[in-house]
């Protein structure tokens, strides 16, 4: 996969590949990243990217033509990828958008800055906007940077073990189960026995219980968009029960 990143902060965005999965990934070849720095689609000599708004009010706008000139520029190399814009007006990001964004060929991830974008650009050059969730941050490279690690890591080969990005929190709709290691009593606190237990199948059983239980304690908002099977609210409901009866 091919990723452009449009900003004002080249050298931190960077830094996502120096790291963890997204080091990985570019290791491997899956993932190539490149950054654009906008001030180079400048037109003036002072390579200022911003003005005014019209209309009045505080901060500063990015002009469009500087961001029509680099996503131009980005798209002779890549001329399929989809243009992303990182803004808190945008759809919230999520494991199935990384799902989906890690199945394209290339993408350019345009950051934004100050206080906003010119609108004319954002209507004409952007395919899709996305945000991390409902609160605002200087600028769109840490968004950026988020996106491109929860995408190498889905790309074929970067995990060590595929079944980990299946078994993740939100691929299935649900919560992940809780995870238990050595020692098997800590602070007087034993591991499950059913996870010592060797039976695969009650394991299987235990641990999609204990990921719809963590669901409902936890996000039970995620819960109303799925469609359970019978055996499956059977699962739910007995970890209710027992909830009730802990309490």
């Amino acid at each position: 996969m091919q990723i452009e990143v449009i900003t004002l902060f080249p050298e931190l965005v960077q830094q996502v590949v120096q790291h963890g999965m997204p080091r990985i990934a570019v290791q491997g070849g899956q993932l190539q990243l490149q950054t654009r720095d906008l001030r180079n689609s400048s037109q003036n000599r002072w390579r200022r990217v911003d003005d005014r708004p019209y209309g009045g009010g505080p901060g500063m706008v990015i002009e469009p033509e500087p961001l029509a000139q680099a996503i131009a520029e980005a798209k002779a190399a890549q001329p399929n990828a989809r243009v992303v814009f990182m803004s808190p007006q945008g759809e919230r990001f999520s494991q199935p958008w990384a799902q989906r964004l890690a199945q394209e060929s290339a993408l350019i991830l345009l950051c934004g800055r100050y206080e906003a974008l010119d609108e004319r650009a954002v209507r004409s050059q952007v395919d899709l906007e996305l945000s991390l969730g409902d609160f605002v941050i200087s600028g769109g490279e840490l968004a950026a940077m988020v996106v491109i690690d929860a995408i190498a890591r889905l790309l074929p080969g970067v995990l060590g073990d595929a079944a980990s990005a299946q078994s993740d929190s939100f691929s299935a709709g649900l919560l992940d189960h809780p995870h238990y290691t050595r020692p098997e009593t800590w602070r007087g606190q034993p591991v499950p026995e059913v996870l010592m237990s060797g039976d695969h199948a009650r394991i299987a059983r235990w641990r999609l219980q204990q990921a719809l239980g963590q669901t409902w304690l936890k996000r039970p908002d995620l819960l109303d968009g799925l469609a359970l099977e019978d055996d499956v609210r059977m699962l739910l409901r007995e970890f209710i029960a027992e909830q009730q009866i802990v309490e």
